[in-house]
């Protein structure tokens, strides 16, 4: 696993603090949207689809840094939208090292050479460059042509000046495991710190509604992607998780386990549905019914659901509060 030591410390500490004070739910990540605007139209995205006026809002770096403080989560992803377009985002990056948060700034990093100045190299910051395949398949599924490249580009930069960088995948129906695994290969030899990977959720905004995968579809593809995989591919995930994607393992989803601020508020219920917004964190916490989330609840929004968002944070804190696992977990780090 590519989790860092002190990043899995430092949330296994906060999991077991959280239990011990009998708090039931209680963030692991902040899902940050301080902007929804990006550009890239890619096929199966819902952000940007809002109006233009919707589109222009900006969170400011204080709102930021106060969602951080009212919800206490330790880890935050700034995602959008392509937070990089943000002209205070390396401000809010510091503002979130200085307070001792762990930071994956979420980009497609047609912009990130060019901000890299903004930024320092910290333990406590990760570049998460989103890469969904090799050169035509990556480039078709942002819709544009040359991503790959700029990604690529970006990513050997920021390597260079010592930053911390992680890739995040989404996959589809129609993805091909051997592409991918060739695809791991390449990111791998690039010197990528972590892997992370998830099955595409069907927003309903996006433009395909065709390539959404099934539940079926998703552990079948997961365990072709993930069969026998060489030691030299590091993931940014729980093996849990891992282990779920393929599934060896039953969970259901922790839907507050990363909760979502956007320009609107807090999101109900997570990022991946429009349900609404509540006004703070403790509003979202006290006033959502999360009994109609999940896999067990019937709601038909969350059968085919596998996304690392929901299920990530259980496996960590199955792992974090069951010896059998949380050993599997550690012993998976250490290799």
């Amino acid at each position: 696993m590519a989790i860092p030591l002190r990043q899995s410390f430092e949330v296994g500490k906060y999991v077991l603090g959280q239990r011990l004070r009998g708090v039931e739910r209680y963030p692991l990540v902040l899902m940050l949207e301080p902007l929804l605007q990006c550009n890239l139209e890619c096929a199966g995205c819902g952000k940007i689809q809002h109006p233009n006026d919707i589109l222009r809002r900006r969170l400011s770096p204080q709102q930021c840094w106060d969602a951080i403080e009212e919800c206490g989560a330790p880890v935050v992803s700034i995602a959008g939208g392509e937070p990089l377009i943000h002209n205070e985002i390396g401000e809010i990056a510091r503002g979130y090292v200085e307070r001792r948060k762990f930071v994956y700034l979420c980009t497609n990093a047609i912009l990130l050479e060019r901000k890299l100045d903004q930024f320092e190299p910290s333990p406590y910051l990760t570049f998460s460059v989103h890469v969904d395949g090799l050169e035509r398949d990556h480039d078709l599924s942002v819709c544009r042509d040359g991503v790959w490249d700029v990604a690529i580009r970006a990513i050997s930069a920021a390597k260079e000046r010592g930053f911390r960088v992680t890739t995040n995948s989404t996959f589809f129906l129609g993805a091909n495991p051997e592409r991918i695994r060739q695809m791991f290969d390449r990111l791998t030899e690039l010197g990528v710190d972590g892997l992370m990977i998830s099955p595409g959720y069907p927003y309903e905004k996006a433009p395909d509604q065709e390539h959404f995968l099934a539940r079926n579809q998703t552990k079948e593809l997961f365990r072709e992607i993930l069969a026998d995989p060489p030691d030299h591919w590091t993931f940014n995930h729980s093996q849990l998780f891992l282990d779920f994607l393929k599934g060896q393992i039953e969970y259901d989803c922790t839907p507050w386990g990363n909760p979502t601020r956007t320009v609107f508020g807090w999101q109900r219920p997570c990022y991946l549905m429009d349900e609404g917004y509540a006004d703070s964190f403790r509003e979202l916490i006290d006033e959502t019914e999360w009994d109609n989330y999940g896999v067990a609840s019937g709601n038909p929004k969350c059968v085919d659901c596998m996304v690392h968002s929901g299920y990530e944070a259980t496996a960590v804190i199955d792992a974090s509060t069951n010896l059998k696992r949380g050993l599997r977990t550690l012993a998976a780090t250490f290799r």
